[in-house]
């Protein structure tokens, strides 16, 4: 066999890179070959058509080995294992632990619970924990952040109570003071005080993590991964900063911080970010020179711990892209971030139901988003090969161009004097609402598609009584609290189509578009399919039509449909012919359109044709301008 392989490679003489670009060059007969095919992420860096071996050289990352310090590849040496985690917001303890207690036994190792800080006592954890073995499963809580301590001691006291070994134990206590001030613009507690009290609640938990950097709030708000990652760094080295100048520790502070990441739909550069945030955030620990505190023989040059180094990893699905219309393709996205997020490496992960958009989850969808996970380990064995992505010439160089992005805007955080500095200037909040508003105009311009809201949408689908559910803010109430900071936005991605085709469904009266098709047949036919699709993201009923022999019977047809809208459908050529005829034809019964941007389109708009749809024209401002008209 092997000597078949070797005999079989000599067939075939090596190709350079220099004879690819000959070729290249030639099939682009002309066409300049960097405005054609390298394409410039919304990071800013640049990505070749295609990498070969020689652009490995010089990259540190393929020295890397799983387990081994700096951990790009994954801080596991034996297998991909991550935890299956599920959220629970706890109403009723009782019922919460019921919960629990089912979904463990259908593929649940991690649980995540929400609990109500006014309820909080011994009592309460009892009834939530009850018959949940503590050392079979990962625990996480999260509460109001003025109550953490008090829930590190309910939780210490009731393992104790129960004899377990607390150094065996795995969980976190979500406490987080800078999330509070991005998400709802308060600045509240002393974090120094309470993040020291909180460790010294959980000494006897070394396996608890109780500092968060919840950078899934950055991604659910439209940042780039490049930002998310930036700022992420940032947000971890200022609990790095603060809490060893309070004199703990740096091995005891980095060993209780934990990084919640979103995913984004961006599934190549998705596996860089994770392999580039564990290399990175070692080496600003390692900077610390964190001192081992125990025998152990992970450690650096210079006795350093290098377990502290670790990056602990918990993502879950974003929210950013998760759509209203045609709810069922969320779980096309969610499983492709899923599976980015497992071949980077991570530790735990939640999958977000496809339905959390308008309604809170139910058995049925949470079930499904479980399954996404489970099918991704019992049928694609995702968790037995560690870092699959090793070597590939472009995933190793985005690994590479992704850290070198984020470590620029770590470095600026920092000559801005931290990241509370930052967030108290505002200047977080501004670069990631800023990349939220540069997204959303992306997506009215089908630059960022949404299947099924900006393109390609369900003609027939209307969203009855689904409607977006809206965010609430810390006391319970719409968003209207007093602020002591800026905010992030929010809206997601296809907030404003969904608005749009809301608008069009409460109006109670929905705009019929017939597409008047003539002439050369498969521009007609081109055409007919843009527009339908173009025009149903308003929630508009489209009639489409083989064709016809003349623009008089086209219009004729089209009022006898009752239609609302007429669109032109034609080539380019014999828009000189047939527009004009047309728009004189219907006089005014109904809104004219024209397919496509002819090069008469300025004699056509002489003649009173206003309407123009094509690939340049931004599709959200034009449908609200139609809806204005329309929906008189």
């Amino acid at each position: 066999m092997a000597d078949s392989k070797e005999k079989l490679f000599s067939d075939f003489s090596p190709v350079s890179t220099e004879k690819w670009m000959e070729k290249v060059t030639a099939d682009l007969k002309g066409a300049d070959f960097e405005k054609k095919l390298v394409w410039k992420t919304n990071e800013g860096f640049k990505v070749k058509p295609f990498y070969r071996m020689e652009d490995l050289e010089g990259l540190k990352t393929t020295d890397a080995l799983p387990g081994e310090f700096p951990y790009l590849r994954g801080t596991k040496k034996n297998s991909n294992e991550w935890l299956v985690r599920q959220e629970i917001k706890v109403e009723s303890p009782k019922e919460a632990n019921a919960k629990a207690l089912d979904i463990l036994n259908k593929g649940i190792d991690s649980l995540s619970f929400h609990v109500k800080a006014k309820e909080l006592n011994a009592e309460y954890i009892e009834t939530l924990l009850n018959d949940i073995c503590a050392e079979c499963v990962e625990l996480n809580f999260s509460t109001c952040q003025g109550h953490v301590v008090e829930l590190a001691d309910l939780l210490v006291a009731y393992f104790q109570k129960k004899d377990y070994d607390l150094t065996k134990l795995q969980g976190s206590i979500n406490y987080d003071f800078f999330n509070k001030m991005l998400a709802k613009g308060k600045e509240k507690g002393n974090m120094v005080q309470t993040a020291k009290a909180l460790i010294e609640a959980t000494a006897q938990l070394p396996k608890y993590r109780v500092l968060n950097v919840n950078a899934l709030t950055l991604n659910n708000a439209g940042a780039y991964i490049s930002q998310e990652l930036g700022y992420a760094l940032a947000w971890g080295n200022e609990y790095m900063n603060q809490l060893t100048e309070a004199e703990i520790p740096a091995a005891i502070v980095a060993k209780k911080i934990k990084f919640n990441f979103g995913i984004s739909s961006n599934y190549f550069l998705e596996i860089a970010k994770f392999r580039a945030a564990r290399m990175l955030w070692a080496n600003i620990v390692a900077s610390y020179n964190p001192e081992c505190l125990r025998d152990c023989e992970n450690k650096g040059p210079n006795g350093e711990c290098r377990c502290a180094a670790k990056m602990k990893v918990h993502a879950e699905t974003s929210t950013f892209n998760l759509t209203l219309f045609d709810a069922h393709v969320n779980l096309l996205r969610t499983q492709t971030e899923a599976m980015s997020a497992a071949l980077g490496g991570v530790d735990s992960m939640t999958v977000v139901p496809f339905d959390k958009t308008y309604e809170t989850p139910d058995e049925f969808s949470e079930r499904l988003a479980r399954n996404q996970q489970l099918l991704l380990k019992e049928e694609s064995h995702f968790d037995k090969v560690i870092d699959p992505a090793a070597g590939s010439y472009y995933i190793e160089n985005l690994t590479v161009s992704i850290a070198k992005q984020a470590w620029e805007i770590f470095l600026a955080v920092e000559e801005e004097g931290g990241f509370y500095a930052a967030l108290k200037a505002g200047t977080v909040q501004a670069a990631v609402n800023e990349s939220n508003k540069a997204r959303h105009k992306a997506v009215a311009q089908r630059r960022e598609v949404l299947l099924g809201t900006n393109q390609f949408p369900n003609f027939n689908e209307k969203a009855g009584d689904k409607k977006p559910v809206e965010a609430t803010c810390c006391c319970g109430g719409h968003d209207t609290c007093e602020k002591d900071v800026a905010t992030l936005n929010f809206d997601r991605a296809a907030s404003q189509f969904e608005a749009l085709r809301l608008e069009t469904e409460a109006s109670g009266k929905r705009p019929k578009a017939f597409m008047l098709t003539i002439g050369n047949l498969a521009m007609r036919q081109a055409r007919a399919q843009y527009s339908c699709n173009f025009l149903a993201c308003a929630g508009y009923e489209v009639i489409d039509n083989l064709g016809f022999e003349t623009v008089e019977a086209g219009v004729e047809a089209a009022m006898a449909a009752k239609a609302d809208i007429v669109v032109l459908c034609s080539s380019d050529d014999e828009y000189a012919e047939y527009a004009i005829p047309a728009f004189r034809a219907l006089n005014g019964r109904a809104m004219f359109i024209i397919a496509g941007n002819p090069e008469c389109a300025e004699e056509l708009k002489a003649a009173g044709i206003e309407n123009f749809i094509h690939v340049r024209v931004n599709v959200l401002e034009t449908l609200k301008e139609f809806n204005a008209k329309l929906l008189k």
